[in-house]
This record gives C-alpha cells, sequence and structure tokens, in this order.
C-alpha cells in the first residue's frame, strides 16, 4: 500500500467533528493575522446611522449605537480575543513542565517546596484575584495575561508533577539511570515524550479557559481599552442592543463558543494520534 493510500484512509478515520473544528480554527487564525487587511476601519463610528438590525445592505449583522459594523468588529476582535489565551497556555504549559518535571523527578523538598506553592495558588479564587489586581494596578491587556499564566500553571504543575513521577520508576528509566546518563537528558530524551499526549491536551484545554477568561475580565471592563475591538467588550457593549439589534451580542457570544468547543477538540484528537505514536 502506498504511503497516499494510507494518508488517504488515515484522512477518511478522521471524524466530522474534528473537520468542523479544524475549519473553524483555520477561519480564526485567518482572521486573527489578516484582520488589519480584511478590515481597515472596523472601529470607524457612523453616529448618523447609529444601530441597525442584522440584514441591514451593507450590514449583515447590523450595526452597534455608534454605527459600526458588527461582522467587522468581529473580525477585528479576533486578535485580541485569541492571542492573549495563546501566550496563556503556552506560558502556564511551559512553567508546569518546568516544575511539574522538576517536582517529579527529584521529589524530597523541591517537591515540597512546589507543591505548597501550588496549593497556595489553587487556594485563591482565581478570577476574583484576577479582577482585583487588574483593577488596582490598572492594568492594560498584558498584565492581565501574565497574571492569568501564574493563576493557571498550578493546573499544569501538577498535572505534569504526577505524570513524571508515574513514569521515572518504570523499567525503561531504570535502564539510562543505571549507565550515567544525566537527569536532564533522561526527563527530557525519555519522559517527557511518554507524557506528551497529556501535554498537548491539557495545552488547548488551557487555549479554550484562557479564552472564556480572558473574554470575562473583557466584558467588565478589564484588560482591554474600550475604544479596542474584542469579542468579550462587544458582549459588554450590546447589553443595551439585544432588543434593537440582538446579533450584536450573539455574533462574538457564539464565536466565543464555538472556538473554545472546536479548540478542545482539536486538542483531543491531537492527544489521541499522540498516543498512539508514543505506544
Amino acid at each position: 500500500m502506498t504511503a497516499v493510500a494510507v494518508s488517504a484512509r488515515a484522512l477518511r478515520r478522521v471524524p466530522p467533528t474534528a473537520w468542523a473544528a479544524f475549519v473553524v480554527v483555520a477561519v480564526v487564525a485567518v482572521w486573527a493575522v489578516a484582520a488589519p487587511w480584511i478590515v481597515p476601519d472596523a472601529t470607524a463610528q457612523d453616529l448618523v446611522l447609529g444601530v441597525t438590525p442584522a440584514g441591514t445592505p451593507g450590514h449583515l449583522f447590523g450595526t452597534d449605537d455608534l454605527g459600526r459594523d458588527i461582522l467587522a468588529l468581529t473580525v477585528a476582535g479576533t486578535r485580541s480575543a485569541v492571542l492573549g489565551p495563546l501566550v496563556i497556555a503556552a506560558g502556564s504549559t511551559a512553567l508546569g513542565v518546568v516544575l511539574g518535571s522538576l517536582a517529579g523527578w527529584a521529589g524530597g523538598w523541591l517537591d515540597a517546596l512546589v507543591g505548597r506553592w501550588t496549593d497556595l495558588v489553587l487556594a485563591l479564587p482565581g478570577m476574583l484575584l484576577a479582577i482585583v489586581v487588574a483593577g488596582l494596578v490598572d492594568g492594560g491587556y498584558w498584565v492581565t495575561v501574565a497574571l492569568l499564566v501564574v493563576l493557571f500553571s498550578p493546573a499544569d504543575i501538577r498535572l505534569v508533577r504526577a505524570a513524571v513521577a508515574a513514569e521515572r520508576g518504570k523499567p525503561y528509566i531504570e535502564a539510562p539511570r543505571v549507565l550515567g546518563v544525566p537527569a536532564a537528558r533522561i526527563v527530557v530524551r525519555h519522559v517527557l515524550p511518554n507524557v506528551r499526549p497529556v501535554i498537548l491536551a491539557n495545552l488547548f484545554l488551557n487555549v479554550a479557559y484562557g479564552l472564556v477568561s480572558m473574554s470575562s475580565l473583557s466584558f467588565l471592563g478589564l484588560g482591554v481599552s474600550p475604544a479596542s475591538a474584542d469579542w468579550g467588550r462587544q458582549l459588554s457593549d450590546a447589553r443595551n442592543l439585544l432588543f434593537t439589534n440582538p446579533a450584536a451580542a450573539i455574533v462574538p457570544g457564539l464565536l466565543i463558543i464555538a472556538v473554545s468547543t472546536a479548540v478542545n477538540l482539536l486538542g483531543d484528537r491531537l492527544a489521541d494520534r499522540a498516543e498512539g505514536v508514543a505506544a
């Protein structure tokens, strides 16, 4: 059987939900990268036009009370809506891999120290702390992102720590240890590839959680400025438009749900494939 036939057969085994998730993520990725060229004047106001319902000529989803096109505003808001969650997921996963690997492999006082740190952060009300800190320091978008990286990391640390500790005592690890292979090399070359499916699935889950968290903070007026295009900010601004143009709230709300679900589905699919390769 040729490689092309094998690839075609593998593609046919991909469930429709995975294809749908891929399409959603691909469209959002294009919007996030090319929004300045797709909708260069997304935040332009037309106070004379004001709010119009969906289906208005020239405005598929209508306009808001400032006369801004809802579709253009949604496309332009994609960058701030997804860039932060990607950084949050990458940062918290990196902290989780480093500290979780150290705690799971070394054990002892280092494990206890990392464990107490994660217990402390997990005991704090995460979103409430984010609201308070962002409000006190008058933090902008990236301050909020950095804060959420710290708040997301304890769950990642615990996950990686448990996975590494479970692998540490297995026979395939004992051989390089007996041969005197450095611990760092064993962890990087042997342990982490075997816990990669868990890390990968959690990475995508963090993107979904980060999207919801950032949108929630934007809805409350934190993280992004009032003039910025952002899905959470759109939801907040559309609260008074539910009876005049409900699409102003429905479109960004559905996108938050759709992207979070799609990212989660893709993460599960990629984790399953990684687990199959590792096996």
